[in-house]
């Protein structure tokens, strides 16, 4: 049998006293609240005071009867579970019952009051169950406003939005040191699902990344500014001496993959993400399960960099392999966001990746050596964003 909280409060009308003793004494012996009222007019005035969890009446009764009790709680009290009981050959009060909105009906005599409390039970059961149901139709229904409310907000002035965005992409021609930094973003739509970031960590060491969103457009957009926000969080901490997390590429990937996969918002990301000491010269970076791999041009050869590792916020908790390259005087570091496969044109991916190598060698590490290469400086409409990230480190040293 159904066994139901104890908090479960049940309201028993019936004129006769003695059965409605019995129904009290078994129902709190059975852990429920159970008042009582010896005709409708009674037990209004109590419903309205107790507020009960259900209601069972008796229908007929003098004063005023079950069928006017169930009338008056299913105009005022839709949703409150009433089942009723009827005298022997009294199946026409019990059919208007089921008609004016009786959740159940029971016949007298009741002879097993377990009986009377299956039928409170089954009732309280599907109360909660609609109960749950509405408020779960009314969180997605406010979700989906709130979220139709932001979207409408983007796309009614998608100028703005990609403002917005490219206010937050760092200003092109920094330098750390000898190192200096260039970039160029080309979204497939008005507003783009990839994003290119580098920072001073501290006096010896910068950091920088390149990240790829799932999909394109406003959706994609979206989490290109979240994971601005987490890594502003990231470095803020560490400026305040709370954690080293920024200095650790493959713990901050873990953490910001966490954080994507905890959003829910059906998207992942591929990533690249470095730290440069500036002392040792040293380039410490992970892989997001990002194509294609950096490539680093040295001494006139380009080649590209080992490292791999699963897209960040498919997973809740991926762990990524730490790799460690030591920079010459003369060195050029370029990453591209997957859409610059699309618009290479040699058919399969070993060509593809040959090709990216030549034109590094050809242009020496140049951006706009690929943008004119490539075409992308007309605007056209691309298959995929196509970001490109360029690090060089000239020293006379």
């Amino acid at each position: 049998m159904m066994q139901f909280p104890q908090t479960a409060k049940i309201l028993f009308i019936d004129d006769d006293a003695t059965l409605r003793q019995s129904v009290k004494d078994y129902f709190e012996d059975n852990g429920f609240t159970l008042i009582e009222a010896e005709n409708g007019e009674v037990g209004l005035k109590v419903f309205r005071e107790e507020k009960p969890n259900i209601v069972v009446t008796d229908l007929q009764m003098p004063v005023l009867g079950g069928l006017e009790v169930l009338k008056t709680l299913t105009k005022e009290f839709p949703e409150m579970p009433v089942v009723v009981i009827s005298e022997p050959g009294g199946l026409d009060d019990v059919i208007q019952a089921l008609r004016i909105g009786a959740w159940d009906y029971l016949t007298k005599p009741i002879v097993q009051l377990p009986v009377l409390e299956h039928a409170a039970c089954r009732a309280l059961e599907r109360s909660r169950l609609i109960e749950e149901n509405r408020i779960y139709r009314r969180e997605i229904e406010l979700a989906n406003q709130a979220l139709k409310k932001n979207l409408d907000i983007l796309e009614q002035d998608q100028e703005a939005g990609r403002s917005v965005q490219m206010r937050l992409l760092p200003e092109q021609g920094i330098s750390f040191g000898d190192y200096h930094f260039s970039h160029n973003v080309a979204p497939s739509l008005y507003l783009s699902g990839d994003f290119v970031d580098y920072f001073r960590i501290n006096d010896n060491e910068f950091g920088f990344y390149i990240a790829d969103v799932s999909g394109h457009g406003a959706s994609s957009a979206f989490v290109t500014v979240l994971l601005k926000s987490i890594m502003g969080q990231v470095l803020g901490r560490y400026q305040a001496g709370q954690d080293n997390l920024i200095l650790e590429p493959d713990k901050l990937l873990t953490k910001i993959g966490g954080e994507i996969h905890a959003a829910k918002l059906g998207k992942y990301l591929t990533a690249i993400y470095g730290v440069i000491n500036l002392v040792e010269n040293q380039f410490t970076y992970c892989i997001g399960g990002h194509y294609p791999n950096p490539v680093l041009l040295e001494d006139g050869k380009a080649r590209f960099l080992e490292g791999k590792g699963f897209p960040v916020g498919i997973m809740k908790q991926a762990t990524y392999p730490r790799f460690t390259v030591k920079l010459g005087n003369n060195v050029k570091l370029l990453m591209f966001s997957d859409g610059i496969a699309e618009i290479l044109p040699e058919k399969d991916m070993e060509n593809k990746e040959k090709l990216l190598l030549s034109m590094a060698e050809e242009g020496q590490g140049s951006i706009q050596h690929y943008i004119e290469k490539l075409g992308l400086q007309n605007k056209r409409e691309l298959p995929d964003d196509v970001t490109i990230l360029s690090l060089q480190r000239l020293s006379s040293n």
